[in-house]
């Protein structure tokens, strides 16, 4: 199902032993655009911790009830690898937290089974062990730079809270086209400026202004999505589903 961001943020995590807290916000890796962690604000519980739920550990997305059920107790979280809140994620922390919680690492196995000669090329090793994770938090307003001008910004994003993709990107174009506003995919994403807080698209302003507009989330349809992609020539990403689901809330 499809859901913005800020639907649930303020969820209650749901964990075997009671709620452990609520959503805070998202760590999505900026590779893949897919959600990595959740973070959770514990209130007066752990204070001073950044309280990290991977998708391995999440069970069902309820929005009538406001929550989310988590498949771990708060004796784990408690014992989990502890990072301070204003640190950042490194890679030999997620490594560590992967291993406690003894679940697949989302980046494969690269440093544990690897070509001998490649390992010999540290700085390469250490460039591929940096971390890419960007909060939705961090992202939320960044400008976004069509092929010739700006068309708005980043209000919010649309995840599948099956898969934990980001599937659009939400842009408030109301300052350049009166009450507009439109979606745009990571995939059609040429690169992002990190530095200057914009996101760049190979796309014209008139081809964005004239998409299938979005207004509420009930146009979420597979019907919805599948107008987007043919306007813009792209494939959908549910091409390769063996079953067409609709995606409306």
């Amino acid at each position: 199902m499809l859901t913005k961001t800020k639907i649930l943020t303020g969820f209650k995590l749901e964990g075997i032993d009671g709620v452990m807290g609520a959503v805070k916000e998202f760590y999505f890796d900026d590779k893949h655009w897919t959600i990595r962690y959740l973070v959770a604000d514990t209130g007066n519980w752990l204070r001073g911790r950044q309280v990290l739920i991977s998708p391995h550990a999440l069970v069902e997305v309820n929005k009538e009830k406001q929550n989310i059920t988590v498949n771990l107790t708060k004796k784990q979280i408690e014992d989990s690898p502890s990072l301070n809140s204003d640190k950042p994620i490194s890679r030999q922390f997620e490594e560590t937290y992967y291993g406690y919680y003894k679940w697949p690492m989302y980046w494969g196995y690269p440093y544990l089974v690897c070509d001998p000669v490649k390992v010999r090329d540290s700085a390469r090793i250490e460039k591929e062990k940096d971390c890419h994770l960007r909060s939705t938090d961090e992202v939320d307003g960044y400008r976004i730079q069509a092929a010739d001008g700006e068309i708005g910004h980043v209000e919010d994003f649309i995840i599948d809270d099956e898969t934990w993709a980001i599937r659009y990107l939400i842009i408030d174009a109301r300052n350049f086209w009166s009450g507009k506003k439109v979606l745009v995919s990571p995939k059609w994403i040429e690169r992002v400026s990190w530095s200057e807080s914009k996101v760049f698209v190979n796309l014209s302003r008139e081809t964005i202004k004239q998409s299938p507009e979005y207004t509420e989330e009930s146009l979420l349809t597979r019907d919805y999505e599948d107008r987007l992609h043919r306007h813009y020539n792209r494939q959908g990403y549910w091409a390769d589903e063996p079953v067409t689901k609709e995606h409306s809330p």
